[in-house]
């Protein structure tokens, strides 16, 4: 008898650790996708290794859930052997791109995204979980919304503690209007999906319906035409659907003839009047081929590095640090991302990721299908059809849906907070093929559970001595941008962050700046400053040959040194790097100032202006001025400005 109480007491714990783990987990990840937007996508260092920590966590409780659950399974559904060879084809390209740094930081997300792909797949299949997942997203972003319609209202371009250039539109808790109609469009189809067809309280349907009035202003004021355009793709195709599902149809077209006339006479009536309508679509119309031929030389740029590297592309996140090399004339600012997801998969990852990747989406879009008739109830003629596992597979999908047409225009893929709200719904969706099969299920023995936990294991030791390492590096570096810092300290806060992260370019291109900075000031020990300059430029070089800036410096640091020939070859190098940048072709001519040739310093400064003639330029400007008075001199006899002036 004491045998069996005993017997019976483990169980219980067993049971209880159990339970206690999956909702750790369900509280981690729930932790994950309404932190991540708060802190502005998760974009900045900071909030990212929140989310890594977090993640970290997550890991930790599946391997300890592993080893105390009475009979582990893992649900393995075809997709997830995408995500595996993805993942893999991530690790081996980080290991053979040309700039470590940033590699590694891209091939941890993937990394990152991944685990926490098994995880929800594994540990959040059951459809309570999804539930509470659902609402709290759209609670979330119905609250954001509400801060977002005060930034409106207000006129405000204050987000938290920071200033958005985008005056006039909303951006929410997100730096960038895009990116926060991006998360937006993920939301409403989930929150208009319960209303039309979950099985839920009156009380829950209203809260809901107000929630989604609310998102569904926060999308207007963002006034992103591409999240407008997802938006309006996403709930036509969900309405769609339940018109096709007889205990849906009536609710369905109601909807649909409500938002076409409530969205015809607010558009009439108060939106035309909005001077931020006017900016965004009238004026549109009047400059639309000039953003249009912005958007172009982004996406010719992509191809043209997709072609030139087509089967495993220039590398991971290796987009804006290529661009210089191939972008236009018309576009000097660094554009971050391709602003076309497709594109810069090809650009990045060439080849062989857009061959997984459009695998994936078809093992998905299959598994849909397998899945779709087994997650709706039988349609009653009286009052039936009601289903929260149907409305989760429909909000799901749609939600998917427009953030794959947004994906054309922008790149929310590449925006931690929505990317792993995307990979959220992907792993809750794909473990629906469950309901089709139990093939997918496999019983975790002793050597895969062996093989699992080591892979957690390998990813939490891995992923937690990344997250101290560049801890430590912002640490540092956000001392070192502290305003006002003098050059000196300056320059011994950057040393230490790239003690912290040897591998970061950015860090020794900064710390070359703070010493030759302090040289150019002049002082005894000029030479000196020039030259441990040198050395950080040196540096930067070994670890991004493709940033023509270190190039352009050395030589400039060569110059002032007195060693103008030397100099020579390292402007005509970075020129290669960035043949249409006018900063570069600026410092060009100031290097032909230094040695002498004037004529060739003008062709450069007046190739600058022509680039970009904005009072940014100062130096093209300025100098300009200087050449042509020394050349108006020289032709007239009279005396010559010494070279170098």
């Amino acid at each position: 008898m004491t045998g069996a109480v005993h017997f019976y007491g483990l169980k219980m714990n067993r049971e209880a650790l159990d339970k206690f783990f999956e909702r750790g987990i369900l509280a981690l990840v729930l932790a994950i996708l309404v932190f991540g937007p708060l802190a502005m996508g998760a974009v900045d260092a900071w909030a990212f290794l929140v989310v890594q920590g977090l993640t970290v966590g997550v890991m930790v409780l599946w391997g300890a859930r592993l080893w105390f659950s009475r009979k582990p399974q893992l649900l393995w559904p075809p997709i997830c052997w995408v995500v595996l060879a993805f993942t893999l084809y991530a690790v081996v390209r980080y290991l053979t791109a040309d700039i470590e740094y940033v590699a590694r930081l891209e091939m941890i997300q993937v990394v990152m995204y991944a685990f926490l792909f098994f995880a929800i797949v594994n540990n959040l299949y059951r459809q309570e979980f999804s539930q509470v997942i659902s609402f709290t997203l759209v609670l979330l972003a119905a609250g954001i919304s509400l801060y977002a319609a005060c930034q409106y209202l207000r006129h405000s371009t204050r987000v938290w503690n920071f200033t958005s250039p985008y005056l006039g539109r909303a951006s929410g808790t997100y730096f960038s209007p895009n990116d926060f109609a991006g998360f937006l469009e993920m939301i409403l189809p989930l929150a208009v999906a319960y209303i039309l067809a979950g099985r839920i309280k009156p009380v829950t349907r209203i809260v809901l319906g107000y929630a989604a009035l609310g998102v569904m202003f926060g999308v207007v004021v963002t006034f992103s035409r591409g999240g407008w355009t997802a938006c309006g793709v996403a709930l036509l195709a969900l309405l769609g659907i339940l018109i096709f599902h007889r205990n849906h149809r009536i609710p369905a077209l109601l909807l649909l003839v409500v938002l076409a006339g409530g969205g015809t006479y607010f558009t009439k009536n108060y939106l035309e009047k909005s001077l931020s309508y006017m900016n965004r679509v009238e004026g549109t119309l009047d400059s639309s081929e000039d953003k249009l031929d912005f958007r172009r030389g982004m996406w010719a740029a992509a191809e043209r590095m997709w072609l030139d590297n087509f089967w495993c592309g220039v590398g991971p996140a290796h987009y804006d640090y290529r661009f210089r090399q191939y972008r236009p004339e018309q576009i000097q600012a660094r554009p971050d991302r391709a602003h076309n997801d497709y594109l810069n998969l090809l650009a990045d990852w060439g080849t062989v990721g857009g061959i997984i990747v459009l695998s994936g989406m078809t093992v998905f879009v299959i598994g849909l299908l397998q899945t779709r008739n087994h997650v709706r109830r039988a349609e009653k003629d009286f009052g039936g059809g009601q289903s929260n596992r149907l409305a989760f597979f429909l909000g799901g999908s749609t939600a998917l849906f427009a953030l794959a047409v947004h994906s054309v225009v922008d790149f929310n893929l590449h925006i931690p907070a929505n990317a792993i709200l995307g990979v959220t719904l992907l792993a809750l969706l794909s473990s629906n093929l469950r309901f089709a099969t139990e093939s997918y299920w496999l019983n975790i023995r002793l050597p895969m559970k062996i093989l699992v936990t080591a892979a957690l294991a390998a990813g939490v030791a891995y992923l937690g001595w990344q997250e101290w390492r560049r801890g430590r590096e912002q640490f540092w570096l956000a001392r070192a941008g502290q305003s006002p810092v003098p050059f000196p300290d300056r320059a011994e806060f950057l040393e230490k962050a790239f003690d912290a992260e040897p591998m970061n370019f950015e860090t020794s291109y900064e710390i070359g700046e703070a010493y030759r900075v302090q040289s150019f000031e002049g002082g005894n020990d000029y030479a000196a400053l020039a030259r441990t300059a040198l050395g950080w430029y040196s540096r930067g070089m070994e670890l991004d040959r493709f940033e023509g800036y270190n190039y352009m410096r050395y030589g400039m640091c060569l110059d002032w040194l007195g060693l103008h020939d030397e100099a020579g070859e390292y402007f005509q190098r970075a020129e290669a790097l960035d043949p249409n940048g006018y900063f570069t072709i600026a410092n060009f001519g100031w290097h032909y100032v230094q040695t002498g040739d004037y004529a060739a310093a003008r062709s450069c400064f007046e190739r600058s202006l022509r680039i970009d003639w904005q009072m940014e330029n100062v130096l093209a400007r300025s100098y300009l001025q200087i050449v042509e008075q020394n050349l108006a001199e020289k032709a007239s006899g009279n005396a010559v400005l010494p070279a170098g002036f």
